[in-house]
């Protein structure tokens, strides 16, 4: 069983106990987490979906009943050396406290289809800007507009991509609570300020918590529309009150997103039982606390969403909780932990539960450690620095800079990949970054391995009774194994089929257990038999709407293949209006063995931001 929400310490769920309560990272997954969604999956084919809002206790495989029609073996302690204080259960059972709760069964025939499905009920994926999915950098918490911009042009001169950069609290007159407004200190005109990084390329986002200052101006009219109890004496907007909402999202607007901020940093709203509402708390619409926390992060990325709706102008930002029905909100998961196998271990589980996580990178304790982690979030749904407490920058470790470059370019070159990826998240549910459980060919049959240190292991128990927490799906064709600092080699479970080096082409193994050694300069990625994996220019920016890119188009491997090329306007909502196109592309081997490639002409009527198209047949022989 997976899922059960962003759990960061376990991918198998079978014999957990847990309580599903919205709250900030804890070191050992009880449920208490940023996204306790309400929703599991079998290996079996079929996912259970339980739509409530109430704290959930689930006994996922642990508990035994009289009536089970598996039931495990009766054990005699005094004898058996295999006696187990936890006996096999083949119960699922949720305790939920509430009355006439729907819950909802996909079927699969695989736990994929079962995921997409979920996610297709709920929305379907969000389909982020393509400067979304370029590279940010989150600025120390009290620079002003002028550093701000000092920032951006170090980037330009650096030649380093940058798409968007994140302002913390301290451009806030006051934080903690909040009150929304500019510090005319340090920002003295906004405005003026986004446009001048717009003309150097880089988009604005802002920090906040939802939590109103006394000292705010609309503090006076909405206090009305809060709960019973403050948040470091901020009032808690109750917003499933309409008027609670005019009022805030109204000053978002004018002062924020009428200026051009282009999103939202929403930190918060996941939990801290010492310093959140507590469960006796009331709010005037009448939900209930406990309601008002589980959903919280998800209602501020619904109202904030459709602010740029209306402008209609795609955002791409970060939240710190989110739950069932958040699947569609262009908002990433991040939180204050700092492990980078806990972080790769939520990246894993963010897809069995329609959330998207960032495994940001903040600070180093040495160039290797810097390097490792600037690879794993350039394979991610957000490539970010959050340099809020430590200023530091890309190149703040000289003797790797020109790597970390590399890697954030290959970001860059890979938009058209990663953005054909999100689209399929949107219009057919499937996750951009999943675990391998959801990869087809991981319970592999064969019961026999090799590897290139000729050790005997067996890859189809290696993903049975093994978690896999260090390596995962990063679209339809890639595999990706971090190395984490201090490794000099790992090992890589490929699944059933033939799998190829991506930066080499070159053959690396079919259903079996590998043994790679570390190589400080890229991260370990593969690419399946048939991967075609389309690539621009490595720009320092996105692509503006409509702006017409070079393709290079990669092909993996040895099999006859295809693949599905989205392309919009990459920056409205105009795609639900039918204007974007999908672009077949095809690689064929030939007669005379070599291979040959197309893509379908686009749609007449259709947007096409496609210049020229080059090819790169990757394979070697194996």
């Amino acid at each position: 069983m997976y899922g059960f929400g962003l759990n960061f310490q376990t991918i198998h769920q079978r014999g957990r106990i847990l309580r599903l309560h919205t709250d900030h990272y804890g070191n050992t997954d009880n449920g208490r987490t940023h996204a306790p969604v309400p929703f599991f999956v079998s290996s079996n084919g079929y996912g259970i979906f339980i739509n409530s809002a109430r704290y959930l206790d689930v006994y996922a495989g642990s508990a035994v009943r009289k009536d089970s029609k598996n039931p495990p073996k009766i054990q005699d302690r005094n004898t058996d050396k295999n006696w187990s204080a936890r006996p096999y259960s083949d119960a699922v059972e949720i305790l939920i406290p509430a009355n006439g709760v729907e819950f909802y069964v996909f079927s699969g025939p695989g736990p994929l289809e079962v995921v997409r499905r979920f996610n297709l009920f709920n929305g379907g994926g969000c389909l982020p800007p393509r400067w979304g999915l370029g590279f940010t950098q989150r600025v120390e918490r009290l620079y002003n507009a002028e550093q701000v911009k000092n920032e951006a042009q170090a980037f330009a001169d650096q030649h380093f991509p940058l798409d968007f950069i994140g302002l913390e609290p301290g451009w806030q007159s006051k934080s903690y609570p909040c009150t929304f407004e500019w510090d005319n200190t340090r920002f003295p005109n906004p405005a003026l300020l986004v446009k001048e990084l717009g003309q150097m390329g880089v988009r604005l986002n802002l920090w906040t918590n939802p939590y109103v200052s006394p000292e705010a101006s609309i503090y006076p009219k909405i206090a009305p529309f809060t709960g019973s109890h403050s948040v470091w004496v901020g009032a808690v907007p109750d917003l499933l009150k309409p008027e609670a909402r005019d009022i805030l999202f109204s000053k978002f607007k004018k002062d924020h997103i009428d200026i051009g901020i282009s999103g939202y940093k929403i930190d918060e709203v996941d939990g801290g039982d010492s310093y959140l509402w507590p469960d006796v708390a009331t709010f005037p619409s009448g939900i209930s606390a406990e309601q008002m926390r589980q959903t919280y992060g998800v209602l501020m990325q619904k109202y904030s969403t459709e602010l740029f709706h209306q402008k209609n102008s795609r955002t791409y930002g970060l939240i710190r909780a989110s739950n069932a029905g958040g699947v569609s909100f262009p908002y990433v998961i991040y939180n204050d932990n700092y492990s980078h196998q806990d972080f790769i271990t939520g990246l894993i589980n963010s897809g069995f539960s329609g959330v998207l996580w960032t495994p940001e990178v903040r600070a180093s304790k040495t160039s290797e450690e810097w390097l490792r982690r600037m690879q794993t979030v350039c394979f991610s749904p957000m490539a970010m620095i959050n340099a809020w407490a430590s200023a530091t920058k890309p190149w703040s470790f000289p003797d790797v800079a020109d790597k970390v470059k590399e890697v954030a370019l290959l970001r860059m070159q890979m938009m058209p990949y990663w953005y054909s990826e999100f689209a399929k998240y949107h219009f057919e549910g499937t996750p951009p970054f999943r675990a391998m459980n959801l990869e087809t060919g991981f319970f592999i049959e064969n019961k026999t391995e090799k590897t290139n240190s000729n050790l005997e292991e067996n890859p189809y128990e290696e993903a049975v009774s093994k978690e896999i927490k260090d390596q995962y799906m990063a679209g339809e064709y890639l595999l990706v194994a971090p190395f984490f600092t201090g490794q000099t080699s790992r090992k890589v479970v490929l699944p059933k089929g033939k799998w190829f080096d991506f930066y080499t082409g070159k053959f690396a193994g079919d259903g079996e257990v590998i043994t790679v050694g570390s190589n400080l300069g890229n991260i370990p990625v593969y690419v399946k038999d048939g991967g075609i994996i389309p690539m621009m220019p490595p720009l320092l920016h996105a692509p503006k709407a409509g702006e017409k890119v070079d393709l290079e188009i990669r092909y993996y491997g040895q099999k006859n293949a295809k693949y599905q090329l989205y392309d919009d306007d990459g920056e409205s909502y105009n795609y639900e209006k039918g204007e974007y196109s999908w672009r077949e592309v095809t690689v064929e081997k030939q007669a005379d063995g070599k291979y040959f490639g197309k893509i379908s002409a686009p749609a007449a009527g259709k947007p096409n931001t496609i210049g020229k198209v080059s090819w790169s047949f990757m394979t070697k022989d194996n």
